[in-house]
């Protein structure tokens, strides 16, 4: 079964010198939820309706996400009674998918036990881990049991995504939820990477070598003294810098000659 699963999809090949980023997916719920019909829905396309509760496999499709390859790994987990030995899979998986059936509202309540658990784990660890509630079996609206608007509660409560979706009709919308998974991953990793200081240059005097040149005055302007040799100072930006445009008009004397206007940028040259 795993090796039927683990093939890569076409058009998603890579060269074999890149090396390929790598996202496990948890999929976590009661029994019957449906976690199984998902599993396959997204690798396979395919909707199976009888299947062994019991098994519990990881599988293997290499995908392109946003444009980027990615090895996405999914964990179709079998717990019997809840989130029981599941430290199998908390430290294994960068996301999970928690899963209930919105015609089960046993599965909806089970489903609170897998979040506090993984919340739990999170304070514990140390590390955000995207986790998204996932309400299956759109298809069976006529029999729904859980509203949407308690899947959105909960999700809300707990600080994941939520989605409703049918494993057995729209394989569009299961594999945009399993694609959002990779993205909240991604965009975890990002936020984690050590972010590098920015250095500027600032022009400054060298008051004990520098040679005045003192400018004669024209006009009724006041003379200006520059130094002839400065240093270039380095020093990390505390804050955004930000740059003011100021306008340095012309005396009366001069507008009379229809004296040009100048305008500086006062600022720090960036690099």
């Amino acid at each position: 079964m795993s090796s039927m699963f683990g093939k890569p999809r076409a058009g998603g090949e890579r060269p074999p010198q890149s090396p390929l980023a790598e996202c496990n997916v948890a999929i976590l719920g009661c029994r019957g939820a449906g976690k199984s019909a998902l599993t396959v829905k997204f690798l396979t396309k395919r909707f199976i309706s009888e299947y062994d509760p019991n098994l519990e496999d990881t599988y293997a499709s290499e995908e392109l996400v946003d444009q980027q390859p990615v090895l996405l790994k999914v964990m179709d987990t079998a717990d019997q009674d809840g989130p029981g030995n599941c430290e199998r899979y908390l430290h294994w998986a960068s996301a999970f998918l928690v899963v209930y059936s919105i015609d089960d509202r046993k599965s909806f309540e089970g489903c609170q036990h897998y979040l506090e658990v993984l919340a739990l784990h999170v304070r514990g660890c140390q590390r955000r881990c995207p986790v998204l509630l996932l309400g299956n079996k759109l298809d069976m609206e006529q029999y729904r049991q859980v509203p949407t608007a308690e899947g959105m509660s909960l999700a809300s409560r707990f600080g994941c995504l939520f989605y409703e979706v049918s494993a057995c009709q729209d394989f569009a919308r299961v594999q945009h939820v399993f694609y959002e998974a990779v993205r909240e991953v991604r965009h975890q990793a990002e936020q984690s990477l050590p972010v590098r200081p920015l250095f500027i240059t600032e022009e400054r005097p060298c008051p004990p070598v520098a040679t005045p040149v003192t400018l004669p005055t024209r006009h009724g302007l006041a003379s200006c003294t520059f130094n002839t040799l400065s240093t270039v100072n380095y020093k990390e930006i505390p804050s955004v810098a930000q740059a003011k445009l100021v306008t340095v008009k012309s005396s009366r004397a001069q507008s009379k000659r229809k004296a040009p206007t100048l305008t500086l940028l006062k600022g720090f040259k960036i690099f």
